[in-house]
């Protein structure tokens, strides 16, 4: 399990910032994915502050180190081996920064700051990024958005009541290969057909709990002001119920949001089961099983989703598309992505002469390939790849895409309003275990 990021807020605050009122926003899936755009230079160099130095905050750190003109002013953590990582990696790279071990005291004297990244643990993800956007900064959070949908929800309220930039980091919808299968392969060419159907999983092998330097132990009453119990909590906040919504949050939040995305329709209900099976020493499930429903022009389509941290069996994570003339399996992981169509659709001929997908030629057929199993048997299908490749780390791209927003570009590909919207589904993933029971959605369930 990666290493975690580390909260700079205390828990009166996070309270606070959770009691925003909440007035409806109604979002159109047909509506491009932004709410505002800031409208500053393109040349103009942006000013950050990236919030939180675990390890999701330094892969983004790595990420934003490609990406020109940018400034980093400041980096805020609790924990000091934490900080003192993230000011000696930027140093090396050209960045002289200041070192915050607590944010309001970073918001007070850092008053050029332009945005803020926050990285910290899914409890401090609402509180951090309200206080940034009221301080008049845009803001990069990565997600969930929360903890809770109370959580959530004030962001997209901090967000509308500022009019600043929020991008929430599900990333995949700023990959080139995600837009391309979405825009090109689903909404233009319709490979698939009809949807009849989806699955993904993201499954890990065994880990062990993460330890920390003897020497860099944060004293009881820090940890005890953030939220942890002792610094076991605080390494593997992710395991606990207070702090996150366990593995559906951590992992299957990416995938879950692509089902919404490529099918264009919020689920009607859920079903899950889960349970601590493995690891006795945590509170979140381990194992987790997911069934969600579509209501589709056509009919319903079911999406099965799993998460497994126990095994890494099954091939890795991806999202698996069933339509009746075509199946799109796509994944971060290039070799994990096949395209695959039924023997009674049309040829795709015309698809692969505008270069959206390459056929893969078949290997050579063994001496039995005509030996029948079974009549009911269908015909192997036939696979393509497509042609689009990210030469760049997997972050980037909805980084770039947030930069460029703020400096009037583009619009963000995933603002707070819209995620919060594709976020609802996950966080009912958890109470459906609880209840165990099928939990049906309401069309305002949707609406922050």
């Amino acid at each position: 399990m990666s290493t975690p990021v580390t909260p700079l807020f205390t828990r009166r605050k996070f309270l606070a910032a959770g009691a925003f009122a909440t007035a409806g926003l109604v979002l159109s899936r047909t509506a491009p994915f932004a709410i505002a755009q800031a409208g500053r230079s393109p040349n103009s160099e942006l000013n950050i502050a990236l919030v939180g130095l675990g390890a999701q905050g330094r892969i983004l750190l790595d990420a934003m180190l490609n990406i020109p003109g940018l400034k980093f002013r400041a980096v805020c953590d609790i924990w000091k081996y934490a900080l003192q990582y993230g000011q000696n990696k930027l140093k090396k790279a050209g960045h002289n920064v200041n070192a915050y071990a607590d944010i309001e005291d970073m918001l007070a004297k850092e008053k050029d700051l332009d945005a803020a990244i926050i990285a910290t643990p899914d409890i401090w993800h609402s509180p951090h990024t309200v206080m940034c956007l009221n301080a008049g900064l845009h803001v990069y959070c990565e997600k969930m958005m929360s903890n809770t949908i109370e959580g959530a929800r004030a962001m997209v309220k901090a967000m509308q009541s500022t009019g600043k930039l929020l991008q929430i980091g599900h990333q995949r919808r700023s990959n080139p290969r995600y837009l391309h299968v979405y825009n090109n392969l689903i909404k233009n060419a319709k490979l698939q057909g009809k949807f009849v159907g989806a699955n993904a999983q993201w499954n890990r092998a065994v880990t062990d709990d993460l330890g920390f330097p003897k020497a860099y132990a944060i004293d009881d009453a820090t940890l005890k002001k953030y939220g942890y119990k002792d610094m076991h909590q605080f390494r593997n906040w992710r395991w606990f119920r207070d702090l996150s919504g366990g593995p559906i949050s951590d992992l299957g939040a990416h995938q879950i949001d692509i089902f919404a995305w490529f099918l264009g329709a919020n689920p009607t209900s859920v079903y899950a089961s889960g349970g601590v099976d493995y690891y006795k020493t945590h509170e979140w499930y381990d194992n987790v099983m997911v069934i969600y429903e579509y209501p589709l022009p056509h009919g319903t389509a079911r999406a099965f989703y799993q998460v497994q941290t126990a095994t890494s069996s099954g091939g890795g994570y991806f999202e698996n598309f069933m339509g009746d003339e075509g199946s799109i399996c796509i994944s971060e992981n290039p070799k994990l992505t096949k395209i695959f169509r039924e023997d009674r659709a049309p040829e795709w001929d015309q698809w692969v002469k505008k270069n959206y997908l390459r056929k893969i030629d078949a290997p050579a057929e063994p001496a039995n390939a005509n030996a029948v199993v079974d009549v009911r048997e269908t015909k192997a299908l036939t696979s393509f790849e497509i042609p689009v490749v990210l030469n760049k780390a997997i972050h980037q791209p909805h980084l770039e895409n947030f930069f460029g927003a703020i400096q009037g570009k583009t619009k963000l590909t995933c603002d707070g309003a819209h995620a919060f919207e594709n976020e609802v589904p996950i966080y009912r993933v958890n109470d459906s275990i609880a209840a165990g029971k099928r939990l049906t959605f309401k069309p305002e369930d949707f609406i922050a």
